[in-house]
Formats: structure tokens, C-alpha cells, sequence
């Protein structure tokens, strides 16, 4: 689903918050929420399109990928409160891993930095991806339940160098 006007204005907040700190270039996810932020940010501060890594993408929910909340509360109250919860221990039938995902999502990262050595890059990505950084940068364990979500055009600032992922959370 794209997102929504408040969303539209919280994207082009966040690109008026960012005019003055240098960011080169925009990478996303490119599902439709992410890279619609991404456009506008992008467009805000001047920057080329995003470039959409597959990486970035949120977490592959399987069977359950796109079942509106309300019915999986419904047939599954239990699923349904992990995911609020954002408990890195469930799992979904056909979907990806926690291990899998928080691979390919640091791998993400790395390969950006990489492609951008030296650069200050803004990446646009989705909640669970959030919470992989984060507790990578916090040396938390995979599995560890954060006792925190993060909010819409919420940031965490990292520094990559190497093959080490450092950051402030």
C-alpha cells in the first residue's frame, strides 16, 4: 500500500530536517512505501532517484504476508501479538528466517558502504529491518526482543568501516 498524506508529510519533514547534512545519494527498499518516502526526500534535497537494494526489503511474512491484522487476530491472536511484539523468535510458514533476514539485511548495509566509500548516504527502509541494525549496532543477539519500536522518519546513525557496522541507536 502507498502511504498516506500524514506520511507524505512526515517524509518531507524529515528531507527539511536533513537539507543541511550532506547525504549524497538515497538508497531504498523498494517496496511501495519506502521508495514513495525516498522519491520525496530525494526530490526535497535535490538529490538523483533513489536507488532501490532488495536487501532493504522488510521481512518476508510468508503465508501471513499481507493478511490484514485485524483477520490474523482473528484466526491466529497468538502470531498476531508476536508480530506486535516484533519478537524475532516467530516464525511463518514459507517465510524468511530471522537469521536469513538479518543477513541479508547487514549485507545490505555493507554493500552500500562499499558502493560509497566515504559518502554520508540516507537509506529508506521498513520497521524490522530497523530493529536488526539495531541490535547489531547494540551487540544484542538476534533473538533479543527490543523494548522499543521505532516511529516513522525515526533514524539511526551508522558508521561502516570495513566489515564492522557501528552506530548510535
Amino acid at each position: 500500500m502507498p502511504i498516506n498524506d500524514k506520511g507524505r508529510m512526515q517524509a518531507r519533514e524529515l528531507a527539511a530536517d536533513y537539507a543541511d547534512l550532506g547525504f549524497t545519494c538515497v538508497f531504498t527498499s523498494p517496496l511501495v512505501r519506502a521508495l514513495e518516502t525516498a522519491q520525496i526526500i530525494a526530490g526535497d534535497l535535490r538529490l538523483g532517484p533513489p536507488v532501490c537494494i532488495e536487501g532493504l526489503k522488510e521481512r518476508h511474512f510468508g503465508s501471513i504476508q499481507g493478511v490484514p491484522k485485524v483477520e490474523l487476530a482473528q484466526f491466529n491472536p497468538l502470531l498476531q501479538q508476536q508480530l506486535l511484539d516484533r519478537n524475532p523468535a516467530c516464525s511463518f510458514d514459507q517465510g524468511e528466517t530471522m537469521d536469513g533476514f538479518a543477513t541479508r539485511v547487514l549485507g545490505a548495509i555493507m554493500s552500500i558502504s562499499e558502493r560509497n566509500p566515504g559518502e554520508r548516504v540516507l537509506v529508506i527502509t521498513h520497521g524490522w529491518v530497523m530493529d536488526v541494525i539495531t541490535r547489531h549496532i547494540m551487540g544484542l543477539p538476534r533473538s533479543a526482543i527490543l523494548n522499543m519500536k521505532r516511529k516513522n522518519g525515526e533514524g539511526v546513525w551508522l558508521e561502516v568501516t570495513g566489515q564492522s557496522i557501528a552506530g548510535r541507536a
